[in-house]
């Protein structure tokens, strides 16, 4: 009732689901999905004391690696010490290359303080840092500080440089080649910008290969419909855990070129290389060595994170992207874009700084510091073979080698009676397959058609995170949840 007495009548809510922005509503992201919802529900009914067939729910759903276990880099940590609690630099148990970074750093801030704003493309001397450690990684080819944008994880730099990509409207809307399966941000972020998702398919039968054909074959179809003008790539692979060739990776620049398509390199797992012959060859360092036809016309981003490698330090939120070859207009409108943000968080600013300039050789941390970056990718490269060579004894499992990234993305055949069953519950057959075996087993995984995959096809996505010995129980469950199904469903 108003105050002169007239009694107004109830009005609905003005932000429903119907009223909402639709772009939202096509949004999906499987990596925290319906499975791990109800994985967190379990995780409660167990604390609880509900009677379950498990007592710990096993989370092997994303890629998070300190949450599985993964002890801190002493290094990154004591700078990152340092400079949120200045206090420490006059304590003694740290040692001085420490604090030389946190107090270079420092000075870098407003007020001395990593509290403060930064420059909303990062602070400057993080960027040079960036920008050398990438000339060290390149093998001296140089990097320019001013096309570095620091960012909220890679995450963050894709999303924002997209924005800038997308356009146009009917056939000339804006399509973007990803690959299939490919990290669910890249669905999300194009359903919500409405740009046109262009499926190209890696090769299963070839360790999850990139074959130019079949992105000519993408390419040409989509032009029916759309103006193709973007090409991801994720190397080493996101889901698949394939990585890339050299001569793999200049067949893509020479198609991009071709083509007038703009290039993003998703590299954020450019140290996790484990399989023997495979080495990771960064984008550009292959554009700058094919030459100025190539160095000089084709443009380039590229995204490293904080988050995976040996670091796997998620939670801070630090990542970078370089661009190559952006128009000097466009690149007023990329800072512009990113000052609306005011900055990136700082302390994950701090964190990459250390990861880019890490303890030199002669240093008091440099011995410390190799020792524990090794013992982590080794554990990785030991925990991809252990996971490769249990799938595959299981029939009716067939998983691609791991050759490098977080995960494995095996393929799973599921009897015709279990698909029915799906259908009539309304979920695809790999997301009723995953989620009985989480109600069944505890496991928590991914289902493949989160990720996208061929017509016809079953898979799931699981990280190699947990510790050895988990892992190998996790891997043993697994195994004999499927051939439990495979019976059951026969």
């Amino acid at each position: 009732m108003s105050e002169n007495g007239v009694l107004f009548q109830s009005r609905g809510k003005v932000l429903t689901v119907d009223t909402m922005n639709p772009a939202v509503k096509k949004v999906e992201y499987a990596v925290r999905g319906p499975i791990v919802i109800r994985a967190v529900e379990l995780e409660k009914e167990l604390k609880q004391g509900v009677k379950k067939p498990f007592t710990e729910v096993i989370k092997a759903n994303i890629g998070d690696a300190h949450a599985l276990g993964q002890r801190p880099i002493t290094f990154l940590r004591q700078v990152i010490a340092l400079c949120a609690y200045p206090d420490l630099l006059n304590d003694n148990k740290f040692p001085e290359d420490a604090k030389e970074r946190a107090r270079r750093i420092l000075q870098a801030c407003g007020g001395g303080s990593i509290g403060a704003y930064s420059a909303s493309q990062g602070i400057e001397c993080v960027r040079q840092d960036v920008a050398q450690y990438i000339e060290r990684r390149d093998g001296g080819i140089p990097s320019d500080p001013n096309n570095i944008y620091l960012s909220t994880g890679a995450s963050d730099a894709i999303v924002t440089l997209l924005k800038l990509l997308v356009s146009g409207e009917g056939r000339s809307r804006t399509g973007v080649l990803i690959p299939i399966p490919q990290y669910p941000l890249y669905s999300a972020a194009l359903s919500e910008l409405g740009a046109v998702q262009v499926n190209y398919y890696l090769d299963e039968e070839n360790c999850w290969a990139l074959d130019v054909q079949e992105l000519r074959r993408a390419v040409t179809a989509a032009r029916q419909h759309c103006q193709p003008k973007v090409l991801c790539i994720i190397n080493p692979g996101n889901p698949t855990g394939q990585v890339q060739s050299r001569k793999c990776i200049e067949d893509v620049i020479r198609f991009a070129a071709e083509e007038k398509l703009f290039l993003m390199a998703d590299e954020v797992y450019q140290d996790n290389i484990y399989a023997q012959g495979c080495q990771f060859h960064s984008f550009k360092k292959v554009l700058y060595e094919m030459g100025p036809e190539y160095c000089d016309t084709v443009e380039l981003a590229s995204f490293h994170s904080t988050s995976k490698c040996y670091m796997g330090e998620c939670g801070f939120r630090g990542g970078y992207m370089e661009v190559i070859n952006l128009d000097p207009q466009v690149k007023l409108q990329l800072t512009k874009l990113v000052s609306v943000r005011l900055c990136p968080p700082v302390p994950g600013q701090v964190l990459l700084d250390v990861i880019a300039n890490p303890p030199r050789e002669g240093e008091p941390s440099y011995e410390q510091f190799i020792k524990e970056k090794t013992a982590v990718l080794n554990n990785l490269a030991e925990k991809a073979r252990l996971t490769e060579e249990i799938f595959n004894t299981v029939p009716g499992i067939k998983c691609n080698p791991v050759q490098g990234a977080m995960y494995s993305f095996p393929r799973i055949e599921i009897p015709d009676k279990a698909v029915k069953e799906a259908q009539v519950k309304g979920q695809s057959p790999d997301m009723f397959y995953c989620m009985k075996l989480l109600e069944e087993m505890g496991i928590c995984i991914v289902p493949g058609s989160g990720f996208g995959q061929r017509e016809g096809t079953h898979h799931f996505r699981m990280t190699i995170l947990p510790p050895t010995e988990k892992l190998r129980i996790l891997l043993n469950k697994l195994k004999e949840f499927h051939e439990r199904f495979t019976r059951e469903y026969s």
